[in-house]
């Protein structure tokens, strides 16, 4: 069985490390590339950049706070906000990065998913959705969970499997901040139509929230931002707890 992987997300407003609720309240939590380099030593299996307002601005991502970030750490970093072209991913992955998610981006332009993974094959193509339950209906959201699309979440879960994505993250709007758990409903919902490796994002707040995720759904990753930041939860004993309930996690000098 393939280890389960813990994956921290460093959200990024005007160079600063932030958390909200539900996509809202968003307040500043600390220095990116300090975060960085501390997750780098805890055993963390990647991380995740967002820069959370460059869709929204119409702006390109901040490529100068990536780079610093990126130079502090050795496990993989995916790497979105503001990606809307080829050009967009380039420039990102000549910073360091080593996936590119895309979200508005390929709202906007439903082919990008599929151009992206010619250029650069699909193991460093992300497609980020950020999902809300409407009217008993999954949909997605764009501008950073601002603006309903009408787009069926799992519809678009197995376009972009069609187009070439090679992973998929979904954030769950519902439970973002709310630290409750993760909506295990969608994520089922969403591994019924798409095979491609899924990062559950939105609702951990506690070790078991983490081993829920990976005892009754089919996910192999669970993103937190949060229950990190504020030391709710610590990567090595959250490995060490997973392990012990019979989770494969990949152990490290941290974790051990």
């Amino acid at each position: 069985m393939l280890t389960k992987r813990i994956v921290p997300c460093l959200d990024i407003r005007n160079g600063k490390l932030v958390k909200g609720v539900n996509f809202k309240g968003i307040s500043d939590v600390g220095d990116p590339v300090e975060a960085a380099a501390y997750y780098n030593t805890q055993g963390a299996d990647e991380l995740v950049f967002y820069d959370i307002t460059a869709a929204v601005e119409g702006r390109g991502l901040f490529t100068d706070q990536l780079s610093r970030v990126a130079s502090q750490v050795t496990v993989p970093l995916t790497v979105g906000g503001g990606i809307h072209s080829l050009g967009d991913m380039e420039r990102v992955l000549a910073c360091g990065a080593h996936k590119v998610s895309i979200n508005s981006g390929a709202i906007r332009n439903p082919k990008l998913i599929e151009e992206a993974a010619k250029q650069y094959g699909s193991s460093h193509v992300v497609l980020s959705m950020d999902v809300k339950k409407v009217e008993g209906e999954y949909r997605v959201f764009g501008a950073g969970g601002r603006m309903d699309t009408g787009l069926n979440a799992l519809e678009w879960a197995r376009q972009g499997q069609e187009q070439g994505a090679g992973e998929l993250v979904v954030n769950s709007i519902d439970a973002d901040g709310v630290q409750k758990g993760f909506d295990l409903e969608l994520l089922r919902a969403i591994r019924k139509v798409c095979s491609l490796p899924i990062v559950a994002s939105g609702g951990a707040g506690s070790m078991e929230h983490f081993l829920e995720l990976f005892q009754k759904t089919e996910v192999e990753a669970g993103l937190a931002a949060s229950v990190f930041h504020f030391r709710r939860v610590s990567i090595p004993p959250l490995k060490a707890y997973l392990s012990e309930h019979g989770v494969p996690v990949q152990t490290t000098a941290a974790s051990q």
